[in-house]
């Protein structure tokens, strides 16, 4: 499991190089030589599985209201590459289908995190689970901070590999991970210690958000298997 994850995943897509949840930083991330991304999937209003992080559209999109209360068709009628770099205007939202077809054909390990907004745990999950199920190759992994809308897509589609995502680890983790069929812990850098990397051992692990050289070399010293990074250019092909 451990050689499962590739060393550098580019966080939201591109990171910091491209719109966040964008086709074009799928791009990017191939271009510099990472092997994985990873984004953020939510549901709009009829059910259709968006690239997007916020529950309202107005941080990354040219676009106001909440997601979970519009349609597919009128999210992706705003800009969501042009409130990043006007380089990359214009660019509606990417559907996960969309995503997904970027991925095969790039050739990238895919951490599909499912953000549902408030309310839509179950529902996001099952959505996204029988997506998975139909047409999914398995590079990847699947992860997300709801416990429901977790457990929801593993019913939907059965042995789907899948990491527990925390901000750090708690005293009984191996419980909780037992009980999702978690395959890995995804924790945030700056929780992580050399204890809980002592505990982690023989366990999958991966770090979330690591912008600095320094933070991965101590990361990867202490066991880290995989860093997400806003900055994947601060590492070279041979490092990914």
């Amino acid at each position: 499991m451990t050689s499962f994850y590739p060393r550098i995943i580019a966080h939201r897509c591109g990171g910091a190089l491209a719109p966040e949840n964008s086709l074009e930083g799928l791009r990017i991330a191939a271009r510099l030589g990472c092997r994985g991304v990873e984004f953020d999937v939510m549901l709009s209003a009829d059910g259709i599985p968006l690239l997007i992080h916020d529950e309202t559209l107005e941080r990354t999109t040219t676009g106001h209201g909440r997601v979970a209360e519009l349609t597919a068709a009128a999210i992706r009628q705003f800009d969501a590459g042009g409130p990043h770099h006007r380089a990359y205007a214009v660019s509606p939202a990417p559907t996960f289908s969309e995503a997904m077809a970027a991925c095969k054909e790039l050739g990238l390990w895919t951490n599909i995190e499912i953000k549902p907004a408030a309310g839509h745990e179950s529902t996001t999950g099952a959505i996204v689970g029988r997506w998975l199920a139909e047409n999914w190759n398995g590079h990847g992994i699947v992860s997300s901070f709801s416990t429901l809308a977790l457990t929801a897509a593993q019913q939907a589609a059965t042995n789907l590999p899948c990491a527990m995502l925390l901000e750090s680890l708690p005293d009984d983790w191996q419980t909780h991970m037992q009980a999702l069929d978690a395959k890995a812990v995804h924790l945030a850098a700056n929780a992580v210690t050399a204890k809980n990397a002592a505990a982690l051992k023989g366990t999958p692990w991966a770090c979330y958000t690591v912008n600095r050289r320094q933070e991965g070399d101590r990361l990867f010293a202490l066991g880290c298997h995989a860093v997400f990074t806003d900055r994947p250019d601060l590492w070279s092909v041979n490092e990914m």
